[in-house]
């Protein structure tokens, strides 16, 4: 059995000095693709790192939301050096959070755009970060649009009839280990019914452990109990949703 992180943070100080420790971990419980996500230089640059030394781990570089206020022409040519690298598959994490609120909302939206301009440009596929921004994240993504390699809605938290908004624009749906945690039904229900072509699974490591780990530091091998939960409540076996979700990510981030 084969499983794809489609979204762990390997590159953050939790993991410093166990990154063996947590790849090992990770191939016991068959997840054996990691995509590293870098969101601002300290990330991106230990990201970059990572994946130059380890076969399984892929990346996907971008600026954060909270990093927004930041993000000037030099960071466009930051991004535009660092996307370059072989083995980055997106272009990401980008979007909005009005949760943290760290800069403006227009400022967020204006630097959500540019980056969405510039995966467009590069061929790449993005990878969308919304807190209490369901809406505005929605018209940006319909302004904007998608473009020929698709997005991935990141650790999706809302409705299924949000998860179909999203997917009419051609995104893909990516389920954390929130859809585990028992009060999460609109999660499940998302997680449910949607077309299985159109689901990944991720970590979102070291945040959002699932049950039964909740509480306490995920890892990316736990992609394993995600995984397990989509199966439940699909009635299928956990070997299929581990074989559909894997090839869903090679075929949306051109690994195939």
């Amino acid at each position: 059995m084969e499983i794809f992180d489609t979204h762990t943070h390997l590159n953050v100080d939790n993991f410093k000095d166990r990154i063996e420790e947590e790849l090992t971990l990770a191939r016991e419980m068959g997840v054996v693709y990691h995509n590293v996500v870098g969101f601002d230089r300290p990330t991106i640059e230990r990201a970059l790192e990572l994946a130059d030394q380890h076969s399984e781990i892929y990346l996907t570089l971008g600026w954060h939301p909270t990093e927004a206020g930041s993000y000037d022409d030099q960071v466009e040519s930051y991004l535009r050096q660092v996307l370059a690298h072989p083995k980055v598959i997106a272009l990401g994490e980008i979007g909005l959070d009005y949760y943290w609120m760290e800069d403006p909302k227009e400022v967020q939206i204006e630097v959500f755009k540019r980056q969405m301009a510039l995966a467009k440009e590069l061929d790449l596929p993005f990878v969308v970060h919304t807190r209490d921004a369901f809406e505005d994240t929605y018209e940006v993504i319909k302004e904007v649009g998608v473009g020929l390699r698709g997005g991935i809605m990141h650790s999706f938290s809302g409705s299924l009839e949000m998860a179909e908004r999203f997917m009419e624009l051609g995104m893909t749906i990516s389920f954390s280990g929130v859809v585990t945690f028992e009060k999460a039904t609109d999660i499940q229900e998302a997680a449910q019914h949607l077309p299985l072509e159109k689901i990944l699974v991720e970590t979102d490591a070291p945040y959002l452990a699932p049950v039964p780990k909740r509480g306490k530091e995920n890892k990316t091998a736990y992609t394993r109990y995600v995984v397990e939960k989509i199966a439940e409540l699909r009635g299928l076996s956990v070997k299929e949703v581990a074989m559909a979700t894997t090839e869903n990510a090679k075929r949306l981030f051109g690994l195939d």
